[in-house]
């Protein structure tokens, strides 16, 4: 067990000092986050939230305004917030098997969701910086009249056909929490290209949306100290100690940080918190160009490998890959390596424990099924990180291990 060098399992940008004092540049600088998210993805709407569920959740709010219908569909595999956000919106959960080896839908099994009366939009989930089949998902929605969103929470800088993901849908949504990329701790951003649309999510945000200056400053504070301890060094103390408690607990979802309930907060973010994401954004293709040179040398070094793929960009797709994820063919194998690698230090981890149906606590508000491409994807896959602090011999490690693993 590594205690003195914790290598975050996704890669999560540093924030440095330079970002924080740049503060002091506010009255200089007439640019904002929203500014820098509308330049950047071309679109002419862009708004800062609590966090990438609250900025789904105002999404959800606005198109009741537009559509009567109530059903949303999600794939099976994905982050348990996603169906608390659309429940806690008043609508249904309709939840579609994957693909059995990438994050796909399974477009035949989508189609006959889609064929219902009462769907109201579709959730194109782009896990692990990479965007599914984006031509599919528009040819369905538009055939039946269906809302597509794209959560982006994953991968904001990944690309479909030379465009920014987040850009071919009615909505996308982001997550700037910790972690995620991009970070002001805890935050998210929601984006439309329609005008009409805009203006109606604006007007509820504003109506739902409160000054909350307690949490606000709960949030500040936690950020100064996620730019002293989101560090090798520091890391093992804030991630790997209270996981080693929840599993002395028995507690495995605290220990994953899977457990969540309905009342997310939905405060305003301060104009503090945006300018730091403002003034690091400048950041953001080189922190992307260093993950796909991290995923790529992965790639290159288990080219070949018997017993493991890794799930990887469309070939009209470039991802932004803040992990590589690998799928071994049996999950005994997966379970053994896990086991042996995840308290090493070297980033070793899952993205979720189990399918969205296999969470306690929303079981009550999800249709009952059965989603055998997702649950086989769950226990086979294992996650490698691409931050910026893990070394080329780290991953030189786990590349011969994974080449001599039986």
């Amino acid at each position: 067990m590594s205690i003195f060098r914790e290598v975050p399992p996704t890669a999560g940008f540093p924030l440095y000092w330079s970002d924080l004092f740049s503060l002091f540049k506010f009255g200089h600088d007439s640019a904002s986050l929203e500014d820098d998210f509308k330049k950047y993805l071309g679109v002419n709407f862009a708004e800062v939230a609590y966090s990438g569920t609250a900025s789904f959740y105002f999404i959800l709010e606005g198109l009741k305004e537009i559509s009567s219908n109530k059903a949303v569909i999600i794939p099976a595999f994905v982050c348990p917030l996603v169906p608390l956000a659309i429940s806690r919106a008043g609508l249904k959960v309709e939840i579609c098997d994957i693909q059995p080896d990438n994050f796909n839908f399974d477009y035949d099994a989508l189609e006959k969701l889609c064929a219902q009366n009462d769907v109201l939009a579709i959730v194109a989930v782009h896990l692990a910086g990479l965007a599914i089949d984006l031509d599919k998902l528009k040819s369905l929605a538009e055939k039946y009249g269906i809302f597509l969103i794209e959560d982006c929470a994953q991968s904001l800088g990944a690309e479909y056909k030379g465009k920014k993901i987040g850009t071919f849908g009615d909505f996308a949504f982001y997550s700037l929490c910790r972690g995620k990329g991009l970070t002001i701790y805890e935050g998210g951003v929601l984006v439309t290209k329609n005008e009409a649309h805009a203006k109606i999510i604006e007007e509820k945000k504003e109506k739902i949306a409160r000054e909350a200056s307690f949490s606000e400053t709960i949030k500040i504070l936690e950020l100064f100290g996620y730019a002293l301890l989101y560090r090798p060094f520091g890391f093992w103390f804030i991630f790997r100690l209270p996981q080693i408690f929840w599993k002395l607990q028995g507690n495995k979802l605290k220990a994953a940080i899977e457990e969540f309930d309905e009342n997310f907060p939905l405060h305003r973010v301060s104009n503090l918190r945006k300018g730091i994401g403002h003034f690091s954004f400048h950041r953001l293709e080189e922190m992307i160009k260093g993950q796909r040179q991290k995923a790529n040398y992965y790639l290159r070094g288990l080219k070949g490998v018997k017993g493991v793929q890794a799930i990887t960009s469309p070939a009209l797709g470039s991802g932004a890959y803040p992990y590589l994820t690998l799928l071994f063919s049996h999950p005994q194998q997966r379970n053994r390596f896990l086991a042996k690698h995840e308290d090493s230090g070297l980033g070793v981890s899952v993205i979720y424990t189990g399918t969205v149906n296999n969470y306690p606590y929303i079981k009550e508000i999800l249709p009952e099924g059965k989603f055998p491409n997702a649950k086989s994807l769950c226990e086979r896959h294992l996650t490698l990180s691409t931050s910026v602090f893990l070394k080329r011999s780290e991953q030189d490690r786990l590349i011969e291990e994974l080449r001599n693993f039986e």
